[in-house]
């Protein structure tokens, strides 16, 4: 009798062994916030960090936080009734240091007020990482801009007029105001608002733990709940939030953890991989 392999995982999920006590085969080193691939014949599911997952394109799909303090990461696929455990090497942080000067000062500096505002949608964001069910998406995504060039600042430390902030966690892309924006792939709007930080934001569930942000948009055209496909327009590039002119911020997270979007955006084959 066949199985499906939503039924294969919850037996897994169950039988999986510590990744201590699988040999460990193969060892890579990797920069935080990029994603590690490991590819094979007949791999039935994917574990790390605790959580096993389905592999996608006959890969397991190892996404490492930005800010991972673990310098080691146990890594385990399961292979005819087996595992085989694998290691992941934080690299040291390669990003730059970014200096960003507000005229708004009032951006930096918090009032009281704007201080409970940003508690108050940072709770609300930080409840949108738990995604769950089946993939919606396919990869590589689809690009967020028709026009889009060179990404930049992903991972960079900030210091806002001289205050050092959280290092950036998304890609900026140059766009003129106005300019289309696109979902990178279908999935259910977790939260369409105009946030303190991002401005006008949009945030997409894509199924399998893959969240994707577009930020500072003039307009947004979708509304929470809504349902989207891929490439259809969501909203238009601005400068809302803290923004110091127009481009659209384009962000990532899967399975809870901040990943370079543009990663994601080239064929799987192209990641850092395990032999």
């Amino acid at each position: 009798m066949s199985r499906s392999p939503t039924l294969i995982l919850l037996m897994l999920v169950g039988s999986i062994s510590p990744l201590s006590a699988a040999l460990e085969t193969a060892e890579i080193v990797a920069p935080p916030g990029t994603i590690v691939r490991w590819a094979g014949e007949g791999i039935e599911a994917c574990e790390m960090d605790g959580r096993v997952w389905t592999p996608l394109g006959g890969a397991c799909l190892y996404p490492i936080d930005l800010l991972r303090s673990d310098p080691l990461v146990d890594v385990g696929r399961r292979r005819n009734g087996s595992l085989e455990g694998a290691r992941i090497r934080i690299a040291d942080y390669p990003y730059p240091v970014q200096y960003i000067t507000l005229e708004n000062d009032s951006q930096v500096n918090l009032s009281e007020s704007d201080l409970r505002r940003v508690r108050a949608e940072q709770k609300r964001v930080a409840g949108l990482w738990d995604s769950i069910g089946a993939p919606a998406f396919e990869l590589p995504l689809a690009s967020p801009l028709r026009n889009r060039g060179a990404g930049g600042r992903f991972g960079s430390r900030r210091f806002f007029n001289d205050q050092p902030r959280s290092p950036h966690s998304g890609v900026d892309y140059a766009a003129p105001a106005g300019e289309a924006v696109f979902s990178a792939a279908s999935g259910r709007v977790v939260l369409a608002d105009d946030l303190f930080f991002s401005g006008r934001s949009v945030f997409i569930d894509h199924g399998d733990g893959l969240v994707s942000m577009y930020f500072h948009l003039s307009e947004t055209l979708v509304e929470t709940g809504d349902q989207v496909g891929r490439t259809e327009q969501i909203g238009r590039v601005g400068q809302t939030g803290r923004a110091t002119g127009p481009h659209l911020h384009f962000g990532i997270r899967w399975k809870g953890a901040r990943v370079d979007p543009e990663l994601l955006l080239s064929a799987p084959e192209a990641l850092p991989g395990l032999p």
